[in-house]
């Protein structure tokens, strides 16, 4: 093993710099409460938005998918491993959607990592938000196009970008998340749309953090805003909302066939196994049957920020459920943290530099349709006796 000495003088630095993520096992599904370590918590940090990820009819689906097509896919799509639920799923997201087609991936890190190069090359240009998932970050990186960057939720300085920089490149892609998954904020879609028709540039959004929370049956950002058939590509997840594991991509007949031809994890890695298809079919059904999932998670959402703006905390400028208390020190966040889950059986955890800019340290929460209001209260009552005990209100 010569050569690795680094790996534990790495791991030792950063628990020196007290950035070693703890990792928290859970025994048993995902809910509003989970057991860990033999002791329940109240699950405040979880993407399961509307507690889809435990749905009897969802886990039925899964099951029963399994009956039906096996286990595994056996091969990547483009050999054997392409099954008629594959292509159901496809057909569904895509009307889900209001898009005309759509391709399905391992998970939504991959679909940008798919999409992106297959987009842009080295001779183009990638107009990216400053504050992007890291998953865009990666898929620009691979496409090897000039990257240019803007600032966040700043359509003056895209505007500003794209008259210095368009003609530098043959194609361009604007491409930005759609919520932004550590503040809530949501990107101003349509004044990006309005700039890719104006500089002749594509438009490509990040939907993971929308799929299931914005717009009519949680269609997302696109459908919040009224911008069906504007957007050339919408990227989603089935990680969050859906309950499940996966990722998509959705834009024209065409360009789904393409991605089929060159993506590379279409080509490269074996499809998505029938029982995470089930369980998403499933889900994409309920969530367009009824809304009232939705709704509980809005109206938690609303109560939860009320009830900390309250007692003196900030939740910043988050417009969805994504609720960032911020705290700014990163001792004191980490703090906070370990007071809630050890004394409060809350689990809330901390997102600390280098996730967020040093000096916005915050307890990013996650409240979800399952959680009752006793649950929301119980939240707040926590952080009203931690953030006393801290010195923090």
């Amino acid at each position: 093993m010569t050569g690795m000495k680094w790996v534990s003088e790495e791991l030792k630095a950063l628990e020196e710099n007290k950035r070693l993520i703890p990792i928290k096992t859970l025994d048993g599904p995902q809910g509003s409460r989970v057991k860990i370590g033999n002791k329940e918590y109240l699950n405040m940090c979880s993407n399961n938005y509307l507690g889809l990820a435990n749905h009897p009819e969802v886990r039925q689906a899964a099951i029963e998918a399994i009956k039906k097509y096996g286990v595994g896919a056996g091969a990547v799509r483009s050999i054997a491993g392409t099954m008629s639920i594959h292509e159901e799923l496809e057909k569904k997201v895509a009307a889900f959607k209001h898009m005309p087609s759509s391709v399905v991936y391992q998970g939504g890190l991959l679909a940008n990592i798919a999409a992106i190069p297959v987009l842009v090359g080295k001779e183009d240009l990638i107009f990216s938000e400053e504050l992007n998932h890291a998953s865009i970050i990666d898929g620009v990186r691979l496409s090897s196009a000039k990257r240019i960057v803007y600032k966040h939720l700043d359509m003056e300085d895209l505007r500003k970008q794209l008259q210095a920089h368009r003609n530098e490149g043959k194609k361009a892609l604007i491409i930005s998340d759609g919520v932004f998954s550590m503040d809530g904020d949501i990107t101003p879609l349509p004044e990006m749309v309005k700039l890719g028709e104006e500089f002749d540039a594509m438009t490509y959004v990040d939907d993971a953090h929308g799929e299931g929370v914005l717009g009519d049956h949680g269609r997302g950002i696109v459908d919040h805003f009224h911008l069906a058939g504007k957007v050339d590509i919408e990227m989603g997840t089935f990680s969050k909302a859906i309950g499940a594991m996966g990722g998509f991509v959705a834009g024209s007949e065409d360009l789904m066939n393409l991605m089929k031809q060159k993506s590379r994890p279409f080509l490269f890695s074996s499809a998505l196994d029938p029982a995470e298809v089930g369980a998403v079919m499933k889900s994409i059904e309920i969530m367009e049957k009824d809304d009232s999932l939705l709704k509980k998670l809005w109206h938690n959402s609303s109560l939860l920020k009320s009830e900390l703006s309250k007692i003196g905390f900030s939740t910043g400028n988050s417009k969805t459920p994504i609720t960032p208390v911020m705290i700014g020190k990163e001792k004191d966040t980490l703090d906070l943290s370990k007071v809630l889950y050890e004394e409060h059986s809350v689990f809330a955890s901390p997102i600390v530099y280098p996730t967020v800019a040093q000096g916005t340290s915050r307890i990013r929460l996650m409240p979800s349709a399952l959680h009752s209001e006793n649950d929301i209260m119980r939240t707040v009552e926590a952080f009203q006796k931690a953030g006393k005990k801290l010195g923090l209100v």
